[in-house]
């Protein structure tokens, strides 16, 4: 009797399981085994496996291990530590149901894999950003007075697309801008947008104020600087005041755009209102801001300029 007894505890000693480890067994599986242990011993495990029945799906899901719960359930029982009340002997059926969940993985693998190299043979490479053009300008370029969508910055964006040229526009100008505020604004726009053309249109507000010309020409040559020293091509658009802010001024405003443009030789538009200073008829009752007819010019004055720093899109 004593060695009966013996026979029987040994038979029916369980291994501790490590801890986070999952176990695989089959329902029906774990049903007959813990039948089998209630007729052969009534001991009952030293705490309860923590698991989850759901209804079957068409496939086997991997679960992943997040100790004491079980994340996923499908034709078998994933159960976390502890598990000692699912520890089932080794038998055919579990050595079946292993190789077919192993063969299952693998084949599931290479079918992800696989997958994945189609998809990126069909999409190529990830596409890079379109190179952008800032404008960095005032309300001669904020679209002032007119419909959105109407000034001479979106009309170049419509200009870029239809000589397939591949850029994207950023328009960062605001009424009222000055050259400090476009100095103060500059670093942050060159950090999020990079672009690879920066337009700048500022000063009339600085004259129109009777601001220091040294001031406004010292914040003109950082902002030029600036945006070169971020890697950008830079075009300088010039502007005149009207007379009544006397001769000496005025010539002398006009006057420190070529020098900056030849100082850090870059491309200058002389005069952006060129083209429609003689026609009073596009411009709006205050006589400074040109109307939605005079856009189409504006670009125009602009366009010779730029158009030599920009790049052929890629043809394909």
């Amino acid at each position: 009797m004593p060695h009966e007894l013996e026979r029987l505890e040994h038979e029916t000693y369980m291994p501790a399981p490590q801890r986070g480890t999952l176990i695989l067994v089959e329902r029906e599986e774990i049903l007959a085994h813990q039948s089998h242990r209630a007729g052969r011993r009534r001991s009952s495990p030293a705490s309860k496996p923590s698991s989850v029945d759901l209804p079957e799906p068409d496939a086997p899901t991997i679960a992943s291990v997040s100790p004491p719960v079980t994340e996923n359930v499908t034709s078998c029982r994933i159960v976390s530590e502890p598990v000692v009340s699912a520890t089932v002997f080794p038998n055919d059926s579990t050595s079946r149901m292993e190789v077919d969940m192993k063969s299952w993985i693998r084949n599931s693998w290479h079918k992800a894999a696989l997958a994945a190299c189609m998809a990126f043979m069909v999409s190529g490479a990830p596409a890079q950003a379109a190179p952008a053009v800032l404008v960095l300008g005032d309300s001669l370029s904020a679209e002032y007075g007119i419909a959105r969508g109407s000034g001479w910055v979106t009309l170049l964006q419509q200009r870029l697309q239809k000589e397939r040229l591949d850029y994207s526009v950023v328009n960062a100008s605001i009424s009222g801008e000055t050259t400090i505020g476009g100095k103060t604004r500059l670093p942050d726009l060159l950090a999020r947008h990079r672009p690879a053309i920066v337009i700048v249109e500022l000063g009339a507000n600085d004259a129109l104020r009777g601001l220091s010309l040294q001031v406004t020409e010292s914040n003109l040559r950082t902002i030029v600087g600036g945006a070169q020293k971020a890697g950008a091509r830079v075009l300088l658009v010039g502007m005149r005041i009207p007379p009544n802010y006397g001769q000496d001024y005025t010539e002398k405003f006009f006057a420190l755009y070529p020098r900056l443009a030849q100082e850090f030789k870059t491309p200058l538009v002389p005069f952006f209102l060129d083209k429609v200073i003689a026609r009073q008829d596009w411009f709006q009752p205050d006589r400074i801001h040109p109307t939605a007819e005079a856009q189409p010019a504006l670009l125009e004055t602009v366009w010779p300029h730029l158009r030599p720093l920009l790049k052929a899109a890629s043809k394909g």
